[in-house]
């Protein structure tokens, strides 16, 4: 161990302390988990999510979020509007505490809210720190209140009456500080059209209003549902070919938690349940899943032994009864408990038996006064239990004794000699001709290749049997190591980078649409975990003599062009099988000159729903998605 020592000194004066919202713009990392896109969002949540917990108090019915020109942001509610008075322990008004002192506001058992979503008290300081300025209107008992902030949050005067109002409720509006979102503070308008649509599914009856005015034309969506989650189960199953019509809806309350439930099932092969707790969706799950699972599995088994779907001595696993099943669990709880690293898994060990004992009561009581609807479920529950049985021996086929044992690799590969996962990669290629490139042209101490034959089997229309006897798909878990389905880890994924390298045409597109559709079915934790890429070869070569260049966009090779000047000669790439070993290095494998997309879920509800829309059986919804799609499509081969 190294005896140097860092010199620098260490007395009080080095002690740093960073006083009211300092420690909000030192680290914002901290308290929105990201100055990127990601969290230049979270903030609009934050200052909506105050709105919610006022409409779910009884309060306020409308919530109407604005994108002003210039990405300055407005949140309307029509609620009582935030306390106006003097706070006794700030001596100065509510309205200014709220927004300049963490941890202040009505979410700490003040009595102003049971339940409440956003930061637990932190959001509204928060959004205040990290904007460039923010103004805050509240109309209240006739009167308009008006407070403004600037320089990192600071009031450039007290809360002040401008005027006479006959309204009620509070309106934020706030432009985020370039300075900390430096890599962008323009807002997508689907990912908040998205958010704001899943708020109001969660929360029936509440009308939620999303305005874009940054265009020519003002775009406005509104979105209510007095049906809640029975509704956002209908709207998930929409492009699905669903087995009943009626969806499964419970509720109960109990030691001032609610809990909700809605579920279907549909022709498909995936179970798709999604939790949320507080309006959080809760991704790593937690006890209030845990409780659904226990009581759906426990009350189907029951009916199905009772009414001689199975014989008494026979069970069915929870795979089986969750088979294509659409659910949706949806908790408010007074003081949540999150656990796991993005503290996205509920731990509350209460919500388990609470959520377990209001489904199962319910559930029961629906099988039994619906037998057609039970027998649907019935019928679907057996015939996955017998599928499973069957896929049990294919399963085994997939498992690598260990990682060591090369002779159980499959013989396509051509596997790299390194065994640091974390410094490996494997190319899944289309074809002989450019896996034989691929196969020439990379570094064998760090590059595998698995070519692959041919377009894979679409898993979004196969059962777990055919799936595993699709030899492309074997071949690809064996190689990666990492199991399959529910039993899918990253701990023992040989390759930490797993690359879709296929052709920059049609083909290749839906290659490419296939591989992921697996990856997402059946891979998910390795999607998750950051581990997938998309290759990008280039699709033209421009040459002028001796001189080569490569563009990725036709808009590059015009650059180009235009550089070179007169007689270049250009070649567009229709395959990777076109380029020479060196050309594909150069290009498109070799780390300091290639472009590489990670494959992220930013939000796994819609990314499902995309799936089975491209991929799924149901004609209608693809053909509506490809006409109100086609606009951005840049690069079409025909």
């Amino acid at each position: 161990m190294s005896e140097e020592k860092v010199q620098h000194s260490y007395t009080a004066d080095d002690i740093q302390v960073l006083e009211g919202l300092e420690a909000v713009r030192k680290r914002p990392g901290m308290y929105i988990g990201t100055t990127a896109e990601r969290g230049l969002h979270h903030l609009v949540w934050e200052i909506v999510d105050n709105g919610i917990d006022e409409a779910l108090a009884g309060y306020a019915s409308d919530i109407t979020l604005v994108i002003e020109k210039d990405n300055v942001i407005r949140v309307e509610d029509n609620g009582r509007g935030m306390p106006v008075g003097l706070h006794k322990k700030t001596g100065i008004s509510t309205v200014e505490t709220i927004f300049t002192v963490l941890h202040a506001g009505g979410k700490f058992g003040g009595g102003a809210y049971k339940v409440s979503g956003g930061l637990h008290g932190v959001g509204a300081s928060v959004v205040n720190a990290l904007s460039e300025w923010l103004e805050v209107e509240v109309h209240q008992d006739g009167k308009i209140n008006f407070i403004r902030f600037e320089n990192g949050g600071k009031a450039i005067a007290p809360l002040k009456i401008t005027g006479d109002t006959d309204r009620h409720g509070s309106i934020v509006r706030f432009k985020a500080d370039p300075t900390i979102f430096t890599e962008t503070t323009v807002y997508n308008f689907d990912t908040l059209k998205t958010r704001v649509r899943q708020l109001a599914f969660l929360n029936k009856g509440i009308r939620m209003i999303l305005i874009d005015e940054r265009g020519d034309e003002e775009v406005k969506q509104i979105y209510h549902y007095e049906g809640g989650i029975k509704e956002y189960v209908e709207y998930l199953n929409k492009s699905k070919e669903v087995l009943h019509n009626d969806v499964v809806y419970v509720e109960g309350v109990e030691d001032d938690i609610i809990a909700e439930i809605a579920l279907q099932y549909n022709s498909g092969y995936m179970p798709n349940v999604y939790s949320f707790c507080n309006n959080i969706n809760t991704i790593e799950g937690g006890t209030h899943e845990d409780g659904f699972r226990l009581a759906l599995t426990r009350v189907i088994n029951k009916y199905a032994q009772e009414n001689g779907f199975i014989k008494k001595d026979e069970s069915l696993v929870g795979d089986d009864v969750r088979e294509g099943i659409t659910a949706i669990i949806s908790i408010k709880h007074p003081n949540p408990q999150y656990e796991g690293q993005t503290k996205t898994k509920l731990g509350n060990s209460e919500v388990r038996k609470i959520v377990s004992s209001i489904l199962g009561a319910q559930l029961e009581r629906f099988l039994m006064e619906n037998p057609d609807t039970a027998k649907i479920i019935m019928d679907k529950a057996v015939v996955a239990s017998k599928a499973r049985m069957a896929a049990k021996k294919a399963r085994e086929l997939t498992r690598r004794k260990s990682a060591l044992e090369i002779s159980s690799l499959p013989g396509k590969l051509a596997d790299c000699s390194s065994k640091d996962a974390s410094q490996c990669e494997i190319y899944i290629v289309e074809g002989d001709s450019a896996g034989g490139s691929a196969k020439q042209g990379r570094d064998p101490k760090f590059q595998a290749i698995l070519p692959i034959r041919g377009k894979i089997l679409n898993v979004e229309k196969a059962r777990l049997t055919r799936i595993f006897e699709n030899q492309e798909i074997r071949s690809m878990i064996t190689a990666f190591g990492t199991g399959i389905g529910e039993e899918a880890t990253t701990e023992n994924l040989r390759y930490h980078k797993i690359v879709i390298m296929t052709d920059a045409d049609v083909d290749g597109a839906h290659i490419r649409t296939l591989l992921l559709t697996f990856f997402y079915r059946y891979l998910k934790p390795v999607i998750e975990g950051g581990y997938i890429y998309v290759a990008q070869p280039p699709l033209y070569k421009v040459q002028r003599g001796n001189s080569v260049k490569y563009a990725y966009s036709d808009a590059q090779m015009e650059e180009i062009r235009a550089e070179m000047g007169d007689r270049t000669n250009i070649q567009r790439y229709k395959g990777l099988g076109e380029m020479n070993a060196d050309q594909l290095w150069e290009t498109t494998m070799n780390p300091e000159n290639r472009t590489m997309k990670q494959v992220t879920i930013d939000d796994a509800i819609e990314a499902d729903e995309v799936f089975s829309i491209l991929m799924g059986d149901e004609v209608e919804p693809r053909r509506n998605f490809i006409q109100e799609n086609a606009v951005y499509v840049k690069n079409l081969d025909i």
